[in-house]
């Protein structure tokens, strides 16, 4: 970790207030880790803190001719202390004004770009549930619109860098549209967090922007307050999620709402997308309810309390599994549709523990997409099984990912997707459908809104089996080469 560089220093001259403890003599403290010790992101999320909830407030300026998109924020989180600390880590890319904790000014030093640390004025105790407020801001891509030419502009001399960690820029905007969509990272663009799936979270977020903009996000809408030519929207998320599925979309939207079976939905189709396509792709955003409650058929109740989608113009290559909301950019059809809402029993409710356990979101959500094409008129299970076995079985670089440890630069390799999905399908030949698809549901229910590890799978898989599955799991998830297309390996 780089040596600390000095922000601010507001050392209280008054005892703290609210939950934190004064710290008992003799006890042992210590700075909480710069990292929760994932070891493919290393300074990915923070040791000695579980955040409960984040109150995210942002203001947000749309970028112009000549300055690039400005975010400010006060964003407060209520934490629960896991070990005796003196200091404490977050994750926040832009730069920081102030911290407050329990309501008293705290010590904050960034160290580098990604961490900030955070010295309360009182210790604070394993145990201790705590506020910590942040004040911060800055440009999440200062380095766009950049023309040296434009005689409208005063530009510096030199191109200033974009935001960027572990080899990710990841703000998605222009000047009329932003939709804060990535992963394996977002949210240190914009908001202070303990960015790692394994420290779930509920939101109310809160963004303020121009008041002729629509503002989507997470959970349900509040309220939306009109102030001049500004408007504040607020959203709330009361189930945990994780970090990165948190996010807020800005822009000229065509929004519907509805509910089916019992659950309210809410879509949004930016305005800016050709009419020609437009009207298909509210068509099929907006079957998100019924495909919601189709899933719910196969894995059990819809852990969320709404559902939805929201489609930008902007180009971000990829659709997204934002918890309750997915993200679509440019297009969408019935597969990725189905896939994203899979993710929302598969990476929203059951996170995974690291991000070498990413089989368990997308070969699970891939293969439910074969699930659903299987009961609308397409090929069965077996048949999807075999067909892609033939076409993949001489693509070497396709059976040398090790899919219950695929490598950083390897998570969204397609083997872990379509690999994944044909692995679950030969489990199901195994086993037998009625016993697999029982097994998958109670996967989802036993897991609903916790973490969990590729070995914990295997386990349930083998109590449902009555005898070990190694071998099993060796030739589909680790082994370099095609399985034997056989009876013992499940077709």
């Amino acid at each position: 970790m780089p040596k600390p560089t000095r922000l601010l220093t507001s050392l209280a001259l008054v005892a703290a207030v609210g939950t934190a403890a004064v710290v008992p003599a003799g006890a042992v403290l210590a700075p909480g880790d710069d990292g929760i010790g994932d070891p493919y992101f290393p300074l990915d999320g923070n040791g000695g803190i579980d955040v409960l909830h984040y109150d995210v407030g942002v203001t947000y300026e749309f970028q112009t001719r000549c300055d690039p998109a400005r975010l400010d924020g006060v964003s407060t989180l209520e934490v629960r202390a896991t070990q005796d600390l003196s200091s404490f880590n977050l994750d926040l890319l832009l730069g920081v004004e102030g911290v407050v904790v329990d309501g008293v000014p705290a010590e904050a030093e960034k160290a580098g770009r990604h961490e900030l640390v955070v010295t309360p004025a009182e210790e604070v105790t394993a145990g201790d549930t705590f506020t910590v407020e942040v004040t911060y801001g800055g440009e999440p891509r200062p380095d766009v619109p950049w023309n040296p030419k434009d005689p409208k502009c005063d530009h510096p001399t030199k191109q200033p860098a974009p935001l960027s960690y572990a080899g990710e820029s990841n703000w998605l905007a222009d000047r009329t549209e932003v939709v804060t969509m990535n992963e394996p990272h977002m949210a240190p663009w914009w908001f202070p967090s303990n960015d790692h799936p394994r420290d779930k979270a509920t939101f109310d977020i809160r963004v303020t922007t121009d008041a002729d903009k629509d503002v989507i996000s997470n959970g349900k809408r509040v309220s939306r307050v009109v102030d001049g030519g500004l408007a504040t929207t607020h959203w709330r998320l009361a189930q945990p999620t994780t970090t990165y599925l948190a996010y807020f979309a800005a822009g000229d939207f065509a929004v519907s709402t509805g509910r089916t079976g019992g659950i309210p939905w809410v879509t949004a189709v930016s305005k800016r997308l050709p009419d020609g396509s437009r009207g298909y792709i509210k068509r099929t955003v907006n079957r998100s309810g019924p495909v919601t409650v189709w899933l719910e058929e196969h894995l059990g109740d819809y852990p969320f309390d709404s559902t939805g989608g929201l489609v930008t113009d902007l180009s971000s290559g990829f659709a997204l599994e934002n918890t309750t909301r997915p993200t679509y950019s440019g297009g969408i059809g019935t597969a990725v549709l189905v896939h994203e809402l899979a993710h929302q029993w598969f990476g929203d409710s059951v996170a995974i523990h690291r991000w070498r356990d990413i089989w368990l979101n997308e070969g699970f959500a891939t293969y439910m997409e074969a699930v659903y094409y299987a009961e609308h008129g397409d090929e069965s299970i077996p048949r999807w099984l075999e067909r892609n076995y033939r076409e993949t079985k001489r693509w070497g670089s396709f059976w040398r990912v090790d899919l219950t440890d695929p490598g950083p630069r390897r998570i969204f390799a397609w083997a872990v997707y379509q690999r994944g999905a044909m692995a679950l399908a030969a489990l199901r030949g195994k086993l037998g459908g009625r016993p697999f698809d029982r097994m998958l549901r109670t996967w989802a229910t036993e897991k609903r809104h916790s973490t969990a590890r590729v070995g914990e799978f295997i386990a349930l898989a083998e109590d449902v089996a009555g005898h070990g599955l190694d071998r099993f799991f060796r030739v589909w998830l680790k082994a370099p080469r095609p399985p034997k297309p056989t009876e013992r390996n499940g077709f």
